[in-house]
Protein backbone atom coordinates (compact mmCIF):
# COMPACT_ATOMS: atom_id res chain seq x y z
CA UNK A 1 0.00 0.00 0.00
CA UNK A 2 2.72 2.19 0.78
CA UNK A 3 4.60 1.64 -2.41
CA UNK A 4 1.39 2.27 -4.05
CA UNK A 5 1.21 5.36 -2.76
CA UNK A 6 5.18 6.30 -3.58
CA UNK A 7 4.25 5.35 -7.36
CA UNK A 8 0.87 7.67 -7.40
CA UNK A 9 3.11 10.36 -5.81
CA UNK A 10 5.77 10.01 -8.62
CA UNK A 11 2.99 9.37 -11.47
CA UNK A 12 1.59 12.75 -10.44
CA UNK A 13 4.73 14.82 -10.48
CA UNK A 14 5.76 13.00 -13.49
CA UNK A 15 2.75 14.30 -14.95
CA UNK A 16 3.23 17.65 -13.44
CA UNK A 17 6.62 18.42 -14.70
CA UNK A 18 5.42 17.26 -18.34
CA UNK A 19 2.63 19.98 -18.61
CA UNK A 20 5.23 22.29 -17.24
CA UNK A 21 7.56 21.18 -19.95
CA UNK A 22 4.35 21.85 -21.98
CA UNK A 23 3.28 24.79 -20.92
CA UNK A 24 7.06 25.87 -21.38
CA UNK A 25 7.21 24.87 -24.77
CA UNK A 26 3.61 26.69 -25.66
CA UNK A 27 4.88 30.15 -24.25
CA UNK A 28 8.19 29.79 -26.66
CA UNK A 29 6.38 28.88 -29.38
CA UNK A 30 4.02 31.73 -28.69
CA UNK A 31 6.56 33.84 -28.31
CA UNK A 32 8.53 33.14 -31.48
CA UNK A 33 5.23 33.21 -33.93
CA UNK A 34 4.17 36.62 -32.40
CA UNK A 35 8.19 37.43 -32.85
CA UNK A 36 8.96 39.70 -36.19
CA UNK A 37 10.41 36.15 -37.31
CA UNK A 38 6.81 34.32 -38.27
CA UNK A 39 5.26 37.72 -39.03
CA UNK A 40 2.39 36.54 -41.30
CA UNK A 41 2.03 39.81 -43.73
CA UNK A 42 2.20 38.83 -47.18
CA UNK A 43 4.60 40.81 -49.52
CA UNK A 44 3.60 44.04 -50.92
CA UNK A 45 3.59 43.98 -54.82
CA UNK A 46 2.47 47.58 -56.54
CA UNK A 47 1.21 46.12 -59.74
CA UNK A 48 -2.58 47.31 -61.31
CA UNK A 49 -4.45 44.45 -62.99
CA UNK A 50 -3.81 45.98 -66.29
CA UNK A 51 -1.75 49.01 -67.46
CA UNK A 52 0.09 50.25 -70.41
CA UNK A 53 3.81 50.15 -70.95
CA UNK A 54 6.10 51.82 -73.72
CA UNK A 55 8.48 48.73 -74.71
CA UNK A 56 11.07 51.33 -75.46
CA UNK A 57 11.66 52.32 -71.85
CA UNK A 58 11.80 49.97 -68.56
CA UNK A 59 9.09 49.21 -66.79
CA UNK A 60 9.49 49.87 -62.84
CA UNK A 61 7.07 47.79 -59.89
CA UNK A 62 7.77 48.29 -56.48
CA UNK A 63 7.74 45.24 -54.20
CA UNK A 64 8.72 45.20 -50.59
CA UNK A 65 7.73 43.60 -47.27
CA UNK A 66 7.72 44.60 -43.37
CA UNK A 67 10.72 42.14 -42.90
CA UNK A 68 12.37 41.36 -45.23
CA UNK A 69 12.24 39.86 -48.74
CA UNK A 70 13.27 35.82 -49.86
CA UNK A 71 12.40 35.44 -53.42
CA UNK A 72 11.37 36.91 -56.66
CA UNK A 73 10.69 35.73 -59.80
CA UNK A 74 8.91 37.87 -62.94
CA UNK A 75 7.02 36.07 -65.88
CA UNK A 76 6.37 37.97 -69.58
CA UNK A 77 4.13 35.94 -71.57
CA UNK A 78 2.24 36.52 -75.55
CA UNK A 79 -0.18 34.17 -74.67
CA UNK A 80 2.04 31.29 -76.52
CA UNK A 81 5.47 32.10 -74.99
CA UNK A 82 6.64 32.13 -71.58
CA UNK A 83 9.92 33.66 -70.65
CA UNK A 84 11.43 34.16 -66.75
CA UNK A 85 12.62 37.79 -66.71
CA UNK A 86 13.70 37.43 -63.28
CA UNK A 87 15.10 35.32 -60.85
CA UNK A 88 16.27 36.91 -57.57
CA UNK A 89 17.76 35.04 -54.34
CA UNK A 90 17.82 37.50 -51.87
CA UNK A 91 20.96 37.13 -48.92
CA UNK A 92 20.96 40.13 -47.24
CA UNK A 93 17.78 41.12 -45.82
CA UNK A 94 16.07 43.70 -48.20
CA UNK A 95 12.77 45.16 -47.48
CA UNK A 96 12.21 47.06 -50.53
CA UNK A 97 13.58 45.62 -54.46
CA UNK A 98 13.18 48.05 -56.99
CA UNK A 99 12.27 45.72 -60.42
CA UNK A 100 13.25 47.33 -63.86
CA UNK A 101 11.41 45.27 -66.36
CA UNK A 102 13.37 45.38 -69.63
CA UNK A 103 11.57 44.43 -72.91
CA UNK A 104 12.95 41.21 -74.06
CA UNK A 105 14.80 40.99 -77.10
CA UNK A 106 14.22 37.63 -77.78
CA UNK A 107 11.39 34.83 -76.72
CA UNK A 108 8.03 36.78 -77.12
CA UNK A 109 7.74 36.63 -80.98
CA UNK A 110 3.87 36.53 -81.22
CA UNK A 111 3.87 39.88 -78.65
CA UNK A 112 1.97 42.66 -80.56
CA UNK A 113 -0.56 44.52 -78.27
CA UNK A 114 -0.84 42.89 -74.81
CA UNK A 115 2.17 41.05 -72.78
CA UNK A 116 0.79 39.10 -69.19
CA UNK A 117 3.24 40.10 -66.81
CA UNK A 118 3.59 37.60 -64.16
CA UNK A 119 5.42 38.52 -60.32
CA UNK A 120 6.14 35.83 -57.64
CA UNK A 121 7.56 36.59 -54.78
CA UNK A 122 8.16 35.36 -50.96
CA UNK A 123 9.24 36.68 -47.36
CA UNK A 124 11.83 35.17 -45.13
CA UNK A 125 9.30 34.41 -42.46
CA UNK A 126 9.55 31.45 -40.94
CA UNK A 127 5.17 31.47 -40.99
CA UNK A 128 3.29 28.70 -42.67
CA UNK A 129 5.81 25.92 -41.69
CA UNK A 130 8.98 27.92 -41.97
CA UNK A 131 8.17 28.47 -45.92
CA UNK A 132 7.42 31.94 -45.41
CA UNK A 133 4.82 34.36 -47.22
CA UNK A 134 3.92 34.15 -50.80
CA UNK A 135 1.96 36.12 -53.31
CA UNK A 136 1.57 35.72 -57.08
CA UNK A 137 -0.04 39.06 -58.60
CA UNK A 138 -0.44 39.64 -62.37
CA UNK A 139 -1.12 42.50 -64.78
CA UNK A 140 -2.21 42.12 -68.86
CA UNK A 141 0.02 45.06 -70.31
CA UNK A 142 -1.34 46.75 -73.40
CA UNK A 143 1.99 47.84 -75.69
CA UNK A 144 2.08 51.54 -76.95
CA UNK A 145 5.54 52.87 -78.24
CA UNK A 146 3.80 55.70 -80.28
CA UNK A 147 4.01 59.37 -78.99
CA UNK A 148 0.43 61.38 -79.56
CA UNK A 149 0.03 63.50 -82.54
CA UNK A 150 0.00 67.00 -81.94
CA UNK A 151 -0.15 69.99 -83.75
CA UNK A 152 -1.38 73.77 -83.75
CA UNK A 153 -3.69 74.24 -85.68
CA UNK A 154 -4.54 78.55 -85.52
CA UNK A 155 -3.45 80.89 -82.67
CA UNK A 156 -4.45 84.75 -82.46
CA UNK A 157 -1.62 86.69 -83.93
CA UNK A 158 -0.18 87.91 -80.72
CA UNK A 159 -0.23 87.84 -77.50
CA UNK A 160 0.44 91.31 -75.19
CA UNK A 161 1.97 90.96 -71.55
CA UNK A 162 -0.60 91.03 -69.26
CA UNK A 163 -3.14 89.97 -71.71
CA UNK A 164 -4.69 86.89 -73.51
CA UNK A 165 -4.90 84.90 -76.81
CA UNK A 166 -6.35 81.87 -77.75
CA UNK A 167 -4.90 79.02 -79.40
CA UNK A 168 -6.99 75.97 -81.27
CA UNK A 169 -4.67 72.74 -81.95
CA UNK A 170 -5.61 68.75 -82.86
CA UNK A 171 -4.47 66.35 -80.22
CA UNK A 172 -5.31 62.81 -80.97
CA UNK A 173 -3.87 58.96 -79.42
CA UNK A 174 -6.16 56.34 -78.07
CA UNK A 175 -4.69 56.25 -75.34
CA UNK A 176 -4.51 59.75 -74.06
CA UNK A 177 -4.26 60.44 -70.08
CA UNK A 178 -3.31 64.15 -70.12
CA UNK A 179 -3.38 67.24 -72.48
CA UNK A 180 -2.52 70.72 -71.08
CA UNK A 181 -0.23 73.82 -71.84
CA UNK A 182 2.78 74.04 -70.16
CA UNK A 183 4.38 77.94 -70.11
CA UNK A 184 7.80 79.11 -68.75
CA UNK A 185 6.12 80.42 -65.67
CA UNK A 186 4.96 77.35 -64.44
CA UNK A 187 1.52 77.77 -64.88
CA UNK A 188 -1.01 75.30 -66.62
CA UNK A 189 -3.48 75.79 -69.09
CA UNK A 190 -6.06 73.08 -69.70
CA UNK A 191 -7.67 72.98 -72.95
CA UNK A 192 -11.29 72.44 -74.16
CA UNK A 193 -13.13 70.23 -76.44
CA UNK A 194 -14.02 72.14 -79.54
CA UNK A 195 -15.83 71.12 -82.56
CA UNK A 196 -14.95 68.02 -83.21
CA UNK A 197 -13.10 64.85 -82.24
CA UNK A 198 -9.71 65.59 -81.44
CA UNK A 199 -9.71 69.10 -81.52
CA UNK A 200 -9.25 71.48 -78.68
CA UNK A 201 -9.32 75.25 -77.49
CA UNK A 202 -7.69 76.99 -74.98
CA UNK A 203 -7.28 80.40 -73.38
CA UNK A 204 -3.35 81.72 -72.47
CA UNK A 205 -2.90 84.56 -70.67
CA UNK A 206 0.53 86.10 -70.02
CA UNK A 207 0.78 87.42 -66.25
CA UNK A 208 1.64 91.04 -65.74
CA UNK A 209 4.80 90.36 -63.79
CA UNK A 210 6.35 88.00 -66.15
CA UNK A 211 8.93 89.19 -68.34
CA UNK A 212 8.69 86.40 -70.89
CA UNK A 213 6.23 84.04 -72.38
CA UNK A 214 6.35 80.73 -74.03
CA UNK A 215 3.54 78.00 -74.03
CA UNK A 216 3.79 74.13 -75.16
CA UNK A 217 1.25 71.78 -75.79
CA UNK A 218 1.91 68.71 -73.77
CA UNK A 219 0.52 65.51 -74.79
CA UNK A 220 1.20 62.36 -72.17
CA UNK A 221 -0.45 58.77 -73.12
CA UNK A 222 -1.18 56.52 -70.40
CA UNK A 223 1.96 54.55 -71.19
CA UNK A 224 4.04 57.40 -70.63
CA UNK A 225 4.71 58.73 -74.29
CA UNK A 226 5.33 62.65 -74.64
CA UNK A 227 4.45 64.89 -77.02
CA UNK A 228 5.47 68.55 -76.92
CA UNK A 229 4.28 71.18 -79.77
CA UNK A 230 5.24 74.87 -79.65
CA UNK A 231 2.37 77.24 -79.38
CA UNK A 232 3.44 80.49 -81.76
CA UNK A 233 2.25 84.30 -81.10
CA UNK A 234 3.90 87.55 -81.47
CA UNK A 235 5.10 88.62 -78.03
CA UNK A 236 3.85 92.51 -77.78
CA UNK A 237 5.52 94.20 -74.63
CA UNK A 238 3.65 96.57 -73.02
CA UNK A 239 4.59 99.33 -70.32
CA UNK A 240 2.17 100.10 -67.17
CA UNK A 241 2.04 103.08 -65.14
CA UNK A 242 3.83 103.64 -62.19
CA UNK A 243 1.81 105.09 -59.20
CA UNK A 244 3.18 106.69 -55.93
CA UNK A 245 0.45 107.06 -53.11
CA UNK A 246 0.26 109.08 -50.55
CA UNK A 247 -1.26 107.37 -47.54
CA UNK A 248 -2.96 109.90 -45.40
CA UNK A 249 -3.55 109.33 -41.94
CA UNK A 250 -7.59 109.78 -42.45
CA UNK A 251 -6.97 106.39 -44.82
CA UNK A 252 -4.52 104.60 -42.42
CA UNK A 253 -6.99 105.17 -39.33
CA UNK A 254 -10.18 104.48 -41.02
CA UNK A 255 -10.35 101.90 -44.28
CA UNK A 256 -7.17 100.16 -43.31
CA UNK A 257 -8.27 99.98 -39.59
CA UNK A 258 -11.38 98.80 -40.58
CA UNK A 259 -10.17 96.27 -42.97
CA UNK A 260 -7.21 95.12 -40.05
CA UNK A 261 -10.28 94.03 -37.76
CA UNK A 262 -11.10 91.04 -40.60
CA UNK A 263 -7.85 89.65 -38.97
CA UNK A 264 -7.62 91.09 -35.66
CA UNK A 265 -5.18 88.03 -35.11
CA UNK A 266 -2.39 88.80 -36.88
CA UNK A 267 -2.83 92.44 -36.77
CA UNK A 268 -3.85 93.77 -33.43
CA UNK A 269 -0.12 94.25 -32.29
CA UNK A 270 1.02 96.25 -35.54
CA UNK A 271 1.44 100.22 -36.03
CA UNK A 272 -0.79 101.75 -38.36
CA UNK A 273 1.71 101.85 -40.99
CA UNK A 274 2.45 98.29 -40.54
CA UNK A 275 -1.06 97.91 -40.81
CA UNK A 276 -1.37 99.29 -44.37
CA UNK A 277 1.26 96.92 -45.23
CA UNK A 278 -0.41 93.74 -44.14
CA UNK A 279 -3.94 94.79 -45.56
CA UNK A 280 -1.80 95.98 -49.19
CA UNK A 281 0.22 92.90 -49.65
CA UNK A 282 -0.42 89.98 -47.10
CA UNK A 283 -4.54 90.34 -46.74
CA UNK A 284 -4.51 91.01 -50.50
CA UNK A 285 -2.71 87.95 -51.72
CA UNK A 286 -5.02 85.62 -49.62
CA UNK A 287 -8.21 87.41 -51.50
CA UNK A 288 -6.43 86.78 -54.90
CA UNK A 289 -5.87 83.28 -53.73
CA UNK A 290 -9.34 82.73 -52.73
CA UNK A 291 -10.36 84.41 -56.71
CA UNK A 292 -7.82 82.03 -57.90
CA UNK A 293 -8.94 78.56 -56.65
CA UNK A 294 -12.69 79.87 -57.80
CA UNK A 295 -11.60 80.82 -61.32
CA UNK A 296 -9.60 77.99 -62.23
CA UNK A 297 -12.16 75.27 -63.79
CA UNK A 298 -13.18 74.77 -67.57
CA UNK A 299 -15.91 73.47 -69.51
CA UNK A 300 -16.19 69.62 -69.47
CA UNK A 301 -18.20 69.68 -73.00
CA UNK A 302 -17.73 69.89 -76.31
CA UNK A 303 -17.54 73.76 -77.40
CA UNK A 304 -18.54 75.22 -80.95
CA UNK A 305 -18.65 78.88 -80.70
CA UNK A 306 -17.36 81.84 -78.09
CA UNK A 307 -19.83 84.42 -78.66
CA UNK A 308 -18.19 87.08 -76.46
CA UNK A 309 -19.65 90.46 -76.53
CA UNK A 310 -17.48 93.69 -75.02
CA UNK A 311 -18.22 94.01 -71.43
CA UNK A 312 -19.95 97.33 -70.60
CA UNK A 313 -21.11 96.65 -66.50
CA UNK A 314 -21.35 100.07 -66.27
CA UNK A 315 -23.69 102.14 -68.92
CA UNK A 316 -21.66 105.47 -68.06
CA UNK A 317 -18.59 104.23 -66.38
CA UNK A 318 -15.78 106.78 -66.08
CA UNK A 319 -12.40 105.27 -65.57
CA UNK A 320 -11.24 106.23 -62.54
CA UNK A 321 -8.15 103.40 -61.89
CA UNK A 322 -6.35 101.54 -64.27
CA UNK A 323 -5.32 97.87 -64.81
CA UNK A 324 -1.66 96.68 -64.25
CA UNK A 325 -0.74 100.20 -62.51
CA UNK A 326 2.39 99.33 -60.26
CA UNK A 327 0.85 101.50 -57.22
CA UNK A 328 3.51 102.56 -53.87
CA UNK A 329 2.62 103.52 -50.86
CA UNK A 330 4.30 106.21 -48.98
CA UNK A 331 3.86 108.15 -45.35
CA UNK A 332 5.10 111.61 -45.13
CA UNK A 333 7.11 111.65 -48.47
CA UNK A 334 8.21 109.57 -51.13
CA UNK A 335 11.25 108.17 -49.35
CA UNK A 336 9.49 106.16 -47.24
CA UNK A 337 7.54 103.41 -48.97
CA UNK A 338 5.34 101.42 -46.75
CA UNK A 339 3.95 99.13 -49.08
CA UNK A 340 3.18 98.31 -52.90
CA UNK A 341 0.61 96.14 -55.39
CA UNK A 342 -0.19 96.09 -58.51
CA UNK A 343 -3.56 96.87 -59.33
CA UNK A 344 -5.27 94.16 -61.33
CA UNK A 345 -8.36 95.19 -62.63
CA UNK A 346 -10.03 98.56 -63.79
CA UNK A 347 -11.96 100.81 -61.93
CA UNK A 348 -15.22 102.21 -63.18
CA UNK A 349 -17.31 104.77 -61.80
CA UNK A 350 -20.75 106.23 -61.91
CA UNK A 351 -23.90 107.17 -59.91
CA UNK A 352 -23.65 105.93 -56.63
CA UNK A 353 -25.39 102.27 -56.24
CA UNK A 354 -25.45 101.90 -59.90
CA UNK A 355 -26.01 98.74 -61.68
CA UNK A 356 -23.54 96.51 -62.26
CA UNK A 357 -24.86 94.08 -65.58
CA UNK A 358 -23.11 91.24 -66.46
CA UNK A 359 -22.87 91.68 -70.64
CA UNK A 360 -22.26 87.53 -71.05
CA UNK A 361 -24.34 85.15 -69.91
CA UNK A 362 -22.54 82.91 -67.39
CA UNK A 363 -22.97 80.99 -64.11
CA UNK A 364 -21.70 82.76 -60.46
CA UNK A 365 -19.03 80.76 -59.18
CA UNK A 366 -18.84 83.62 -56.06
CA UNK A 367 -20.99 85.81 -54.34
CA UNK A 368 -19.67 86.75 -51.06
CA UNK A 369 -17.16 89.02 -49.02
CA UNK A 370 -13.64 88.68 -49.80
CA UNK A 371 -11.05 91.30 -48.00
CA UNK A 372 -9.98 94.42 -50.07
CA UNK A 373 -12.75 93.49 -52.73
CA UNK A 374 -15.66 93.74 -50.70
CA UNK A 375 -19.00 92.31 -51.48
CA UNK A 376 -17.17 89.97 -54.86
CA UNK A 377 -19.35 88.93 -57.60
CA UNK A 378 -17.27 86.59 -59.98
CA UNK A 379 -18.94 84.91 -63.22
CA UNK A 380 -17.65 81.94 -65.46
CA UNK A 381 -18.27 82.90 -69.25
CA UNK A 382 -16.69 79.25 -70.69
CA UNK A 383 -13.45 78.45 -72.31
CA UNK A 384 -11.68 79.66 -69.21
CA UNK A 385 -13.05 82.96 -68.42
CA UNK A 386 -14.44 85.06 -65.46
CA UNK A 387 -15.26 88.22 -64.59
CA UNK A 388 -14.74 90.02 -61.51
CA UNK A 389 -17.02 92.90 -59.75
CA UNK A 390 -15.46 94.27 -56.41
CA UNK A 391 -16.60 96.54 -53.97
CA UNK A 392 -20.14 96.06 -54.68
CA UNK A 393 -22.98 97.33 -52.09
CA UNK A 394 -25.41 94.55 -52.88
CA UNK A 395 -24.98 90.92 -54.86
CA UNK A 396 -28.44 90.25 -55.60
CA UNK A 397 -27.36 86.80 -57.19
CA UNK A 398 -26.05 83.61 -55.07
CA UNK A 399 -23.31 81.15 -56.37
CA UNK A 400 -24.80 78.31 -59.16
CA UNK A 401 -27.27 81.12 -60.30
CA UNK A 402 -27.30 80.88 -63.92
CA UNK A 403 -26.73 84.49 -65.24
CA UNK A 404 -28.28 85.95 -68.63
CA UNK A 405 -26.88 89.04 -70.93
CA UNK A 406 -27.81 92.34 -69.15
CA UNK A 407 -28.77 90.89 -66.14
CA UNK A 408 -27.93 93.22 -62.99
CA UNK A 409 -25.71 90.93 -60.57
CA UNK A 410 -25.20 93.62 -58.03
CA UNK A 411 -24.74 97.12 -57.13
CA UNK A 412 -21.79 99.37 -56.93
CA UNK A 413 -20.37 100.74 -53.57
CA UNK A 414 -17.50 101.08 -51.43
CA UNK A 415 -17.22 98.15 -49.88
CA UNK A 416 -13.56 96.88 -49.11
CA UNK A 417 -10.46 98.78 -49.86
CA UNK A 418 -12.44 101.81 -51.64
CA UNK A 419 -12.40 105.37 -51.11
CA UNK A 420 -15.77 106.04 -52.80
CA UNK A 421 -18.34 103.89 -54.61
CA UNK A 422 -17.44 102.18 -58.15
CA UNK A 423 -16.69 99.35 -59.66
CA UNK A 424 -13.46 96.96 -59.70
CA UNK A 425 -13.96 94.87 -62.65
CA UNK A 426 -11.37 92.00 -63.65
CA UNK A 427 -10.88 89.76 -65.95
CA UNK A 428 -9.41 86.53 -65.64
CA UNK A 429 -8.28 83.30 -67.66
CA UNK A 430 -7.72 80.50 -65.42
CA UNK A 431 -6.79 82.09 -62.35
CA UNK A 432 -5.07 84.21 -63.92
CA UNK A 433 -5.99 88.35 -64.49
CA UNK A 434 -5.64 89.61 -67.60
CA UNK A 435 -6.04 92.91 -69.52
CA UNK A 436 -9.94 94.39 -68.93
CA UNK A 437 -9.28 96.69 -72.02
CA UNK A 438 -9.08 93.51 -74.78
CA UNK A 439 -12.66 92.29 -73.66
CA UNK A 440 -13.78 95.64 -73.65
CA UNK A 441 -12.98 96.09 -77.47
CA UNK A 442 -14.94 94.79 -79.88
CA UNK A 443 -12.06 94.82 -82.36
CA UNK A 444 -9.60 92.51 -80.46
CA UNK A 445 -12.40 90.18 -79.55
CA UNK A 446 -13.29 90.22 -83.41
CA UNK A 447 -9.55 89.87 -84.32
CA UNK A 448 -8.44 87.46 -81.70
CA UNK A 449 -11.32 85.27 -80.81
CA UNK A 450 -14.15 84.77 -83.55
CA UNK A 451 -11.73 85.14 -86.46
CA UNK A 452 -9.80 82.46 -84.93
CA UNK A 453 -12.89 80.10 -84.49
CA UNK A 454 -13.87 80.82 -87.51
CA UNK A 455 -11.19 80.26 -89.65
CA UNK A 456 -10.39 76.85 -87.42
CA UNK A 457 -13.72 75.74 -88.14
CA UNK A 458 -13.17 75.78 -91.63
CA UNK A 459 -9.81 74.40 -91.75
CA UNK A 460 -11.19 72.01 -89.78
CA UNK A 461 -14.24 71.05 -92.34
CA UNK A 462 -11.94 70.78 -95.07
Amino acid sequence: MKDYKLKQKGFSLGLLLVLLILIGIALWVYSKINSPLFERNTPVINLAKSGYWNPNKPMKVTISDDTGLKHIQAFLSDGKNRIKILDENFKSSTKTYLLNIEYPKIGLPNAKDLLKLTIETTDISKWNFLSGNSIQKESILTLDHQKPDVFSLITSYGITKGGAALAIFKAEDKNLKELYIETNFGKKFYPTKFYKEGYYAVLVAWPLVEKRFSAKVIAIDKAGNKTRSRLSFFLKNKKYRTSYLKAKESFINGKISDLAEDRPELTKDLSPTEKLDFINRIYRDENDKLIKEVSTKIDSNQISNFDIKPFYPLRNGKVVGSYGDHRFYYYKDKNNTISEAYHLGLDLASIRMDDIRITNPGVCVYANYNGIYGNNLIVYHGLGLYTLYGHASTILVKRGDLIDAGDVGAKTGATGLALGDHLHISMLVQGIFVRPAEWMDSKWIQTNITDVINGAKKMIDK
